[in-house]
């Protein structure tokens, strides 16, 4: 089987058993850090029998300056399984500054990517009205990515619609209702459902984090529920205290299922969602509570600014941004999790300064796991100016990429010794490492219809 895989896997279990994977693709960013030098997507070499494993084999510049590449996505996985036409041939890297999209041919060549396409933002402004692309997902054999702000960086934004040859065909969805935020979504079609959650408007969080502006609702605490059919949302949860600033969203893999989870950054909380007898519900299922901190007015939160659920929806895996620890949890039953593992890799407790020899600058924040459940990759940039608030030393310590080992059958999570990216040695200087994805795809981007 090749690196690059076709449009997905016909099932969760068939993911499972999926080759190793050998390739990783994560963001890395000089927005923000004071270089002017262009974000790149590195190719990092995770195959244990090469003689450049851990390393940087590739980067792909984009063609300008100051995109803040961000999250990203595949044209194709799993939810056009049956498309014998599609292939999960393209990554989509959106700038959150720039609004331009980058499409990248990662199939021709998977150790070097190459640019196939961009989009200008300036175009996407003008046809939808929409600025701060972020969640990139595949939608059949067309692509859906949210889009957090309008053309002026006010909230809420919306859904900006390709088709599968990265045309604009507008806006996705047919309303926003009362929806005051955007950011991550998710959806279950089986069920007729799409899930988003809130963040901020682009205009509020770029410049940096505002306690005073959660206070004065400028930032997210709702979920919402939509008719994926109608495109529309009919349903809205407000989750007050416990949900402030509602980020990453994720229902089980099993598409029969109608559970699904949130991380709530700030509150430092999982929700948990699932339809009953008297339709959609939640509840909180995970509370980490703030820690005292000498240089910190009030108790420091966790920060959980992601979440993540293994390929056999057994495990949920969070971050805790500001107190440097990886956690994962047994959700086999989804309303009574079980903590079974817990590791330290920087942040501003103090636990865990080094990791394999490399200070991190920085506290666990994006991770991807493989298929098989038993590597977690973890990154530690959140966003430029978030960084340079919290985590000064960054600029000149760059970012670092930790693998963990997890163990898929009883639990527990190790840092492996023998890999780390130190990407504070980039040839350009240091750089800061964000999202990752597999070329074969990966747990949280493959839907099942």
């Amino acid at each position: 089987m090749s690196e690059c895989c076709g449009p997905g896997y016909a099932s969760p279990k068939e993911a499972i058993r999926a080759p190793r994977e050998k390739l990783l693709y994560t963001i890395a960013i000089y927005t923000g850090t004071g270089i002017q030098k262009p974000d790149y997507l590195a190719t990092v070499d995770v195959d244990p029998d090469s003689p450049t494993y851990s390393q940087v084999i590739h980067r792909l510049e984009m063609p300008g300056i100051g995109d803040e590449l961000h999250h990203m996505g595949w044209n194709a996985c799993s939810s056009c399984f049956d498309d014998g036409s599609m292939s999960r041939k393209y990554l989509i890297l959106p700038g959150v500054r720039s609004n331009n999209l980058h499409i990248v041919d990662t199939a021709t060549d998977p150790r070097a990517p190459r640019l196939h396409k961009v989009i200008d933002g300036s175009e996407i402004k003008a046809k939808t009205n929409l600025s701060g692309p972020h969640t990139v997902h595949c939608l059949g054999s067309e692509i859906i990515i949210s889009m957090l702000g309008d053309a002026k960086g006010e909230a809420p934004g919306g859904y900006l619609h390709l088709n599968k040859d990265f045309e604009i065909q507008g806006r996705w969805e047919t309303s926003m209702g009362e929806i005051k935020f955007g950011y991550d979504f998710w959806y279950q079609p089986r069920h007729n459902v799409m899930v988003s959650s809130e963040w901020a408007a682009p205009n509020t969080f770029m410049p940096g984090f505002d306690l005073e502006e959660v206070g004065h609702l400028k930032y997210g605490r709702e979920l919402h529920f939509w008719d994926f059919e109608k495109r529309e949302p009919v349903e809205s949860f407000y989750l007050g205290e416990d949900g402030l600033l509602p980020l990453e969203v994720k229902f089980h893999h099993d598409p029969d299922s109608t559970h699904g989870f949130c991380g709530a950054a700030l509150s430092t909380n999982v929700i948990h969602w699932w339809k009953g007898d008297d339709g959609w519900q939640w509840e909180k299922i995970i509370d980490v509570e703030n820690e005292m901190h000498p240089d910190w007015p009030i108790p420091l939160p966790g920060v959980m600014s992601a979440i993540l659920i293994s390929m056999d929806d057994k495990y949920l895996y969070l971050n805790n941004w500001l107190h440097g620890d990886m956690r994962q949890y047994d959700i086999s039953d989804p309303h009574n999790p079980v903590l079974t593992g817990q590791v330290f890799m920087g942040g501003l407790l103090g636990k865990a300064p080094s990791v394999n020899g490399v200070e991190v600058a920085g506290g666990p924040q994006m991770f991807q796991l493989s298929l098989d459940g038993k590597r977690l990759y973890v990154t530690t940039s959140l966003f430029s100016t978030w960084d340079n608030q919290f985590y000064a030393e960054i600029r000149t310590k760059g970012g670092v990429m930790v693998m963990i080992d997890c163990d898929p059958v009883n639990g527990g999570m190790k840092i492996n010794e023998d890999f780390i990216v130190d990407f504070g040695k980039e040839p350009n200087g240091p750089s800061r490492c964000h999202e990752a994805r597999y070329p074969g795809g990966d747990c949280t981007s493959d839907i099942w219809l």
